[in-house]
């Protein structure tokens, strides 16, 4: 399992001092992106700042490996996602901004504990109620009861709530894209869906039944998992839960919805999946390194 260290923050870092640069440039030489990133705001009264702090800042925190820098700019681009994302919210103006300074805010956060701490400190994210464990003995059909109140848990939050509130501030922040309002669109977001629920509710099903567990991390499965969907690929629940909030994001003609379940099934996949692997092939040792030899993740592969 490949770690993320300090060389990769400082080539974050980097690319974030060129970025901040063009961007300010471009605000000079185009009104469209002006209007766009900050409405309204007078350019000057940030220009400076924002050069120093978060173009500079980034700078020296690539060319010098300094801690301090890399929190300094953390903080400085924190005060100005909240600001910024303030105004957007009150106005309606500076939507791209807002996006473009949160995505910044979090990998920012990401290089500045990375920094700090030699190493991306990924274990914080598995450690407590999401740390890797066995679920404890119950019977098959007291697990698939624990998994089936998870599935309503999350389905609930991760395909109503959070989709609405992305769609009110798509529509709040004018970013909506007009090419998803076809009723073709809807209709294969509907198609997904349906298909992946199916699967979801399967691999749930032999999750429980089969593994004598349930989907989360706290209380993964006992035994190792072959049959059903997992015949196919080797975590059918992360394909499923990626492919149904795309079909969530194509019903409510919310591209960014879309793009938050994509950057969210690779997050997972750099961050959890090796995690999550090397613990099954210490809990299931050659059966699982077989399992993963032959079946791949994300495609599905034919059964021998």
């Amino acid at each position: 399992m490949r770690e993320i260290g300090v060389a990769d923050a400082r080539r974050y870092f980097a690319a974030q001092a060129v970025a901040g640069v063009a961007w300010w440039a471009a605000v000079a030489a185009s009104p469209a992106v002006r209007d766009a990133t900050l409405g309204d705001l007078p350019p000057a009264w940030l220009a400076g700042p924002d050069l120093v702090l978060f173009a500079g800042g980034s700078a020296l925190a690539t060319w010098r490996r300094s801690t301090t820098w890399g929190w300094i700019t953390l903080a400085w681009t924190t005060v100005v996602t909240v600001g910024l994302w303030g105004y957007a919210l009150v106005t309606g103006e500076a939507g791209w901004g807002a996006l473009a300074m949160a995505a910044a805010l979090v990998f920012s956060t990401a290089a500045a504990l990375t920094l700090a701490r030699g190493r991306l400190p990924i274990h914080w994210i598995t450690s407590g109620l999401l740390s890797f464990r066995s679920a404890p003995e119950r019977s098959p059909a007291s697990h698939l009861r624990h998994s089936l109140a998870q599935l309503i848990v999350f389905w609930t939050a991760f395909f109503v709530v959070v989709p609405l509130v992305l769609t009110a501030v798509e529509r709040r922040l004018g970013l909506r894209w007009s090419a998803l309002d076809h009723r073709v669109v809807a209709g294969a977001g509907v198609g997904l869906l349906v298909v992946f629920s199916g699967v979801g509710l399967w691999s749930c099903a032999a999750m429980s039944l089969r593994g004598e567990g349930t989907p989360l991390p706290s209380a993964m499965a006992r035994r190792l998992v072959v049959v059903g969907p997992y015949r196919y690929v080797r975590n059918p629940m992360a394909v499923a839960g990626a492919a149904q909030t795309i079909g969530v994001g194509l019903i409510a003609r919310s591209w960014l919805v879309v793009v938050i379940a994509v950057a969210g099934a690779v997050a997972w996949d750099v961050l959890i999946r090796p995690q999550e692997e090397q613990d099954m092939a210490e809990r299931f040792g050659v059966d699982f390194e077989r399992y993963r030899a032959a079946t791949r993740c994300w495609l599905p592969t034919r059964p021998t």
